[in-house]
């Protein structure tokens, strides 16, 4: 049976990084009907609840109805250890990640942690994300069984390392392609789930494995293929001497075959002029995790590249400091505001929606509100606390009202989550 889902609804026409706030769309007393795990039509709610009168109908009253958050760069397994005191990148990986990582052989810890994640981040109203696993395969059986059983779009692959790592997490360079493909011929198009080719970054791989992957990658060219790249400066030096014949750190992809469309680099801070000309020319997405830039101590993204290349934001689970888009919101304008870039509220909502679901390749599916698009929805309390309450009280227009929420929202402000047209975990004034 169709359902008409009412509140104040807010959608994209356009890009705002270009065009500005006259790229949204809001309808103040508006309505989404979803039927079969689509949206039907968006609109005023008088003419849909006209137009169909046999609906269901659950009003939202004042909220604020939008497409589910898409969080473009994550690390599923180390959920369990975010918010550790922080380090550098290199001995936080050595002194938290790597550790919390070889649990991962165990496929019932895995299975637990997945969970816990699936969980945590469909709490704060995201239901969609690209993931790394660890090299384990059972740790990509883990997040992609629990995410169908959630009926969700994602991405996930297993991260391959043959260097640079302790024993129990090196793969080698068949080991990589093998596994790689056995998960990717596995899962890849099933229900709403896809395989993206996962190299954790150029350090721990050696030019063959990232040779191999770069062949998977032709063979398997509608996949997503991820990896790190230009996160820290101290990084970037070991990669040069790594290696040293290569132009840059991009080059140390593109000479193995990993750079192209459908090519998802995180952080990406400390560019070339090179490389960001490359990476546009070759059409790749880059994914702006501000959370993790400060948390580590990594530097601050230009957010500018992004009227030149497809840019998706991200929590960065667990270098990132929270599972809350709504917070990686605020930290995006914090980091803008350092490099003397203002970011409209219609922007940041929209590199949370519609600009991650494009860095993924996606976006004709998920991430905004259209006739046709997949289901995936989450309805806003624009008042969920008493101090988001008073200045949503004060405002004169949407984006007034829903910038107070970018800023100190959280989980709170989550009052529904819909996931492919079924309402998951719902507020209890909502069941």
């Amino acid at each position: 049976m169709a359902r008409l889902l009412l509140g104040q609804v807010l959608w994209f026409a356009g890009d705002p990084m270009i065009l500005g706030e006259a790229a949204a769309r809001h309808e103040s007393h508006g309505g989404v009907l979803v039927d079969a795990g689509r949206i039907v039509a968006a609109g005023p709610a008088d003419r849909l609840r006209a137009a169909h009168p046999g609906a269901a109908v659950t009003d939202y009253g004042r909220d604020l109805i939008s497409a589910g958050f898409v969080d473009a760069h994550v690390h599923y397994p180390q959920t369990a250890i975010i918010a550790s005191w922080g380090k550098r990148l290199i001995d936080w990986l050595n002194t938290y990640t790597f550790p919390e990582e070889m649990r991962f052989a165990d496929a019932g810890y895995a299975a637990a942690i997945a969970a816990r994640y699936l969980d945590l981040t469909l709490a704060n109203g995201t239901t969609s994300f690209c993931t790394y696993a660890t090299i384990h395969p059972q740790s990509v059986e883990a997040i992609f069984a629990g995410a169908q059983q959630r009926g969700q779009r994602i991405w996930a692959g297993k991260t391959c390392m043959d260097r640079n790592a302790p024993d129990g997490l090196r793969d080698t360079v068949q080991s990589a392609y093998d596994d790689s493909r056995r998960l990717l011929e596995r899962w890849h198009g099933r229900d709403r789930l896809s395989y993206v080719i996962t190299p954790r970054f150029s350090p721990t791989s050696t030019p063959e494995q990232l040779a191999a992957l770069g062949a998977l990658w032709r063979e398997h060219p509608d996949c997503l293929m991820q990896t790190h790249l230009s996160e820290q400066t101290d990084e970037i030096a070991w990669v040069r001497q790594l290696f040293p014949q290569s132009r840059d750190y991009l080059d140390t992809y593109e000479a193995q075959g990993l750079l192209r469309e459908g090519a998802v680099y995180g952080h990406a801070i400390h560019l070339t002029r090179r490389e960001r000309d490359r990476l546009a020319e070759a059409g790749a997405s880059l994914v702006h995790c501000p959370t993790s830039n400060t948390f580590i101590g990594s530097g601050l993204f230009d957010m500018g590249l992004a009227r030149r290349l497809r840019v998706g934001l991200a929590t960065d689970t667990g270098g990132g400091s929270s599972f809350s888009m709504l917070r990686t919101m605020a930290a995006a304008y914090e980091v803008a505001q350092l490099r003397g870039q203002s970011l409209h509220p219609s922007q940041l909502w929209w590199l949370a929606t519609q600009g991650s679901a494009r860095a993924l390749r996606a976006c004709d599916r998920i991430g905004n509100i259209a006739p046709g698009m997949e289901a995936d929805l989450v309805v806003i309390d624009l008042a969920s606390t008493p101090a988001i309450e008073q200045a949503t009280r004060r405002a004169g227009d949407i984006w007034q009202a829903l910038f107070p929420t970018i800023m100190m929202g959280d989980d709170r402000a989550v009052r529904a989550v819909w996931v492919n047209g079924v309402l998951h975990s719902p507020h209890p004034k909502w069941q």
